[in-house]
């Protein structure tokens, strides 16, 4: 039977405790979380970190904490850390790098091209930072979760494949429904996916909606085959109107949805081996 990934992603840049209370931003609340996300169902963990005043940041001692939490506190979690490389806008490129480099996740994410973020500002990821962040994830052995926000990325990304700066095969994550981006519908998201095949064959992929469109990709992404991504880092909202309790609802809803189209959840064991990742030592 099919396997399919659970990705939970707790925090995001943007949710504050003024738009929902339940969003963990300092680390101990987000380990505690991922953790109790694994035991539901998820097999990656994608962590982002807030400063002390709970806004975006790319803070080392930050991502640092939640890594040395999860591997000591948590040591019998088995689930895959991805760490991001953009905690938000305007960051410096050496703080955008560093939390992989020197922490050595098992993944973390590549936005493949620059876009404008929320029509407010431009969320830049140049070539030359592209190109640096492609070999410094080779040089420490960490998988690209390739994040495209419209379909010129995966274009981007299959340049980079034949640069030598992506290497397959290619796990990528369609961000969908992100003002600035492509819109989250079933149409869009076969498009997108049937890009990827044409120019990237062979590669793994997930996927997540934004506000209205995150139920549709849901069931779209699974009814596809696909693997998928849940969290307050992209819906605060469990239901319009609803403020989910935590981010394990997210998952729980996930994992059934996943059981009902006939397919079985993946474990992070089994996540590694569909994103040709080592087993976890």
């Amino acid at each position: 039977m099919q396997k399919l990934i659970i990705t939970v992603a707790t925090t995001g840049a943007w949710p504050t405790k003024e738009n929902t209370p339940n969003v963990p931003l300092q680390p101990e609340e987000i380990a505690e979380e991922v953790y109790n996300c694994w035991k539901v169902g998820a097999a990656v963990a994608h962590i982002h970190v807030r400063d002390d005043q709970g806004k975006a940041a790319m803070d080392f001692g930050k991502f640092e904490r939640v890594v040395e939490l999860m591997r000591t506190k948590y040591a019998d979690c088995d689930i895959i850390l991805n760490l991001t490389t953009s905690g938000g806008v305007n960051l410096k490129e050496e703080d955008r790098l560093r939390p992989f480099y020197e922490l050595k996740p098992e993944m973390a994410s590549y936005d493949c091209g620059s876009m404008n973020w929320l029509h407010t500002a431009v969320f830049e990821n140049n070539p030359q930072f592209l190109e640096k962040l492609g070999h410094m994830m080779q040089e420490v052995g960490v998988k690209p979760e390739i994040e495209v926000f419209d379909p010129g990325m995966i274009y981007n990304a299959q340049y980079y494949i034949k640069q030598g700066v992506l290497k397959t095969p290619c796990h990528f994550q369609f961000c969908m429904g992100c003002a600035g981006g492509i819109a989250a519908t079933t149409k869009n998201l076969v498009f997108m996916k049937d890009i990827m095949d044409d120019v990237a064959p062979g590669s793994t992929w997930s996927a997540f909606g934004v506000g209205k469109g995150a139920m549709e990709t849901l069931y779209a992404a699974v009814a596809m085959g696909g693997n998928v991504r849940v969290g307050m880092e992209d819906n605060v909202l469990y239901k319009k109107g609803v403020l989910a309790e935590n981010n394990m609802v997210f998952v729980e809803r996930a994992k059934r949805v996943i059981e009902e189209f006939g397919y079985e959840v993946a474990t992070p064991a089994e996540a590694r081996e569909i994103l040709s990742l080592p087993p976890k030592k």
